[in-house]
């Protein structure tokens, strides 16, 4: 009789990082190439070098208006998405943050990790007092597009020449998705962090 093969289950898991810690940053930077040599690599064309990716995404942990979320494979980081919020002085546009490097790498694909980092991103911005949610696709992305569209983002706008691969543009994507935000908007909590300082005018006699 032939032995049995264990079958041990997959751990997965979604999660907001501050600070790279053991191999997370090696884990990124091999999915971020996976994904860019697959044609979702959000403005790469082609991996670009390793020291170069590294400072990208040691950068992005630096800016306050971004956040970033993992999805983990086995312990192992194998996704990311990024919650923009707009700068300060952009009071107009306050109500609304933004989606980018939205990927999972192709081996990790099948899980449930994009639907998860979506799931991650609407609390998020909820909970931050944001009323919407906007991203932008190529048109050659269409597992990504129909995801979107299932998560409740509606299509806007539409651009002939998004971007340009191999000397051919390629169609682009604009999505939106309304949401409810958790207490005070994004604008009063931004103002509320950093009143406005106003130095008085003193007239001399």
């Amino acid at each position: 009789m032939a032995a049995e093969t264990e079958i041990h289950p997959v751990s997965t898991s979604v999660e907001w990082l501050a600070r790279f810690a053991g191999t997370d940053l090696e884990d990124l930077c091999c999915a971020t190439e996976e994904a860019i040599v697959d044609g979702n690599g959000f403005g790469w064309l082609k991996p670009p070098p390793r020291e170069k990716l590294e400072a990208y995404w040691r950068g992005v942990l630096l800016v306050p208006e971004r956040e970033l979320v993992v999805a983990r494979y086995d312990g192992t980081i194998v996704g990311s998405a990024q919650l923009v919020r707009p700068p300060a002085n952009n009071e107009a546009q306050a109500f609304a943050a933004m989606i980018t490097t939205f990927f999972v790498a192709p081996h990790a694909r099948g899980h449930g990790l994009a639907r998860g980092l979506l799931q991650a991103i609407d609390r998020r911005a909820a909970e931050r007092g944001f009323e919407a949610i906007e991203l932008n696709v190529r048109d050659t992305q269409k597992a990504a597009i129909a995801l979107y569209e299932s998560h409740g983002f509606v299509r806007w706008a539409t651009k002939q020449k998004y971007a340009k691969v191999d000397g051919k543009f390629i169609v682009g994507h604009y999505y939106v998705k309304e949401i409810m935000p958790i207490g005070k908007t994004a604008l009063e909590r931004a103002r509320e962090a950093s009143p406005a300082s106003v130095t008085p005018i003193v007239r001399r006699p």
